[in-house]
């Protein structure tokens, strides 16, 4: 067996179960690029993230066919087993992309079942495997940002469906309540989480290796439940229900994209802390694009927001974010090739790798 099959056989093994976050950050920054009118970009990057989306899902039937054994050993793990929601998070995002950017509506809504599927499956094996399994870790080694993909894969999922409801005109109330139950439950999820991870924050010694990019997650959270709020407003008019609690959504859309605002200074001091102070170097993970999914879902959501309450004075700040996310999104990529074309020995060990891997 040559050096090449072993290495990507070794790949495959160690797949880091939040790469599908490369498909969630690449469907939002090409929706955030559509959006500030760069078209040929969006269109360029739709086309890249479906084929990222096929690679990606091959290699995940692949592992989970010949290497069921670190499937299951990622699933009992409190800090790896959040990753794999960015499957459902990714398809829905994706499906996202196809409508806004393509207007491919049944491709988005073949997606929008298999995100919805996978949400299910996953949200409620991984958390029941939590409560019921003997041995667990302490807060500060099993919880970190990555664990808020549950929120994102669940926001994620109810703001496709809002977008199908052209498709499925007769079924708009229907949709609607399922966006809107969809919605509120990941906002009271975010903040049974965010309290958990605030509180590592404070009362635990934390290291510049902890300040992994799924910590951007905090923001992204709340900046996608923006955008999910945003779409229910748009739509509230096709459904009783939401016309009547549109007051409340509006306030709470508002409280979601403030959170996110608050956490940006700080999430860049701590960047700033981890990297430049502390030494910590910078380098590509599969974990990057959990760092750069967040700026792009910012821009979107504060675009979408800017339009819901007519507030033109925050054009500049969504177009300033989808710049941002472009360039991270630039950086992730080129490191995402680096990696690819450099091919590691394969006698080394997957603890040299990381959680890289």
């Amino acid at each position: 067996m040559n050096r090449f099959t072993l290495v990507n056989k070794e790949r495959i093994r160690n797949l880091q179960p939040a790469y599908f976050a490369l498909v969630m950050a690449t469907s939002i920054v090409a929706i955030a690029c559509q959006l500030e009118h760069l078209g040929r970009i969006a269109e360029l990057l739709t086309g890249l993230n479906s084929g990222m989306f096929v690679i990606l899902t091959s290699l995940t039937l692949a592992r989970l066919t010949f290497f069921r054994r670190e499937v299951h050993d990622d699933i009992m793990n409190h800090a790896r087993a959040p990753g794999f929601l960015t499957i459902a998070a990714g398809s829905a995002l994706l499906g996202c992309e196809f409508i806004l950017i393509a207007g491919r509506y049944r491709i988005a809504f073949v997606l929008w079942i298999a995100g919805i599927v996978s949400w299910i499956f996953l949200t409620y094996t991984i958390f029941a495997t939590f409560t019921v399994k003997e041995s667990k870790p302490t807060l500060d080694q099993g919880i970190n940002g990555g664990w808020l993909l549950a929120v994102v894969s669940t926001q994620a999922v109810a703001q496709l469906a809002l977008l199908l409801i052209p498709m499925f005109p007769g079924g708009a109330e229907v949709l609607l309540f399922l966006g809107l139950a969809l919605w509120l439950w990941g906002g009271m999820l975010y903040i049974w989480m965010i309290s958990l991870i605030f509180y590592r924050y404070t009362f635990f010694t934390f290291a510049p290796s902890d300040l992994m990019p799924p910590y951007w997650i905090n923001m992204g959270a709340v900046a996608i439940s923006t955008l999910a709020g945003a779409a229910l407003l748009d739509r509230s008019a096709l459904s009783p229900i939401v016309m009547q609690l549109a007051p409340f959504v509006m306030g709470l859309t508002l409280l979601f994209w403030a959170i996110a605002s608050f956490w940006i200074p700080l999430l860049v001091v701590l960047e700033v802390w981890s990297h430049l102070i502390r030494g910590l170097p910078f380098a590509y993970s599969p974990l990057s694009w959990g760092g750069v999914f967040p700026l792009g879902m910012y821009s979107v959501c504060t675009y979408r927001l800017a339009r819901t309450l007519d507030a033109p004075f925050l054009a500049p700040v969504s177009e300033a974010f989808m710049a941002v996310a472009l360039v991270a999104w630039i950086a992730a990529f080129t490191g995402l090739v680096h990696s690819r074309l450099h091919l590691p020995d394969p006698s080394r060990s997957a603890a040299e790798d990381g959680d890289g891997r």
